[in-house]
């Protein structure tokens, strides 16, 4: 379970300011979002934790992040799995793309990936299982694709219509995505899912 001192260890291993753009680099430790153009944000560093706490990375697991930007989250995820697992970045801006994988293997994380999303397609469900997925977008209703790339017992956090939400898929015979397990844990604020469930 990554505890308070994991998290901390993976902030400080991962500072901020290496994945913003060089503009905005001042604002790093400002507690807010910050533009990394194309209308996309750096997320509010308070809000990316809480996600991360809820999202509860062990070492060596699989994740997924969708709508990883400038690869910040992407690093934050693979620091708390350890080389021993993988993680995998998914962004559709081309440019974010490119600037989020330069920054992951920047941070010298061989195991972490960036690439871009696939056009109508939310996820990665090729790839699927995963152990956790983190969404950094607004999706308008829960995106029942996203818990059917879970592992049975795994992890999605991901905003919905406004509110975080910790979705535990089941185990089997109870893992229908339909069924998971669905808590929700304050309000937020985040750019709009694009590919949003149907």
């Amino acid at each position: 379970m990554a505890t308070a001192r994991d998290l901390d260890a993976a902030f400080a291993a991962q500072p901020r300011e290496r994945f913003l753009p060089e503009a905005m680099r001042a604002k790093a430790y400002y507690d807010g979002p910050l533009s990394i153009g194309f209308g996309q944000t750096n997320s509010q560093p308070r809000t990316v934790r809480a996600m991360l706490e809820l999202l509860d990375v062990h070492p060596g697991q699989r994740c997924l992040d969708v709508g990883s930007g400038s690869g910040w989250t992407t690093a934050l995820l693979a620091t708390l799995v350890g080389p021993e697992g993988s993680v995998l970045g998914l962004e559709r801006v081309p440019t974010l793309v490119a600037d989020g994988a330069s920054n992951v293997a920047d941070a010298g994380l061989p195991w972490a990936s960036v690439r871009t999303a696939a056009p109508g397609v939310l996820g990665a469900p090729d790839d699927a299982p995963f152990d956790r997925i983190l969404v950094s977008a607004m999706a308008s209703r829960l995106p029942l694709d996203l818990v059917a790339q879970l592992r049975p017992g795994g992890v999605l956090v991901v905003p919905v219509a406004g509110r975080m939400r910790r979705v535990v898929r089941g185990l089997p015979p109870r893992d229908d995505p339909r069924d998971a397990e669905v808590t929700e844990h304050g309000r937020y604020r985040f750019v709009p899912l694009v590919t949003d469930p149907a």
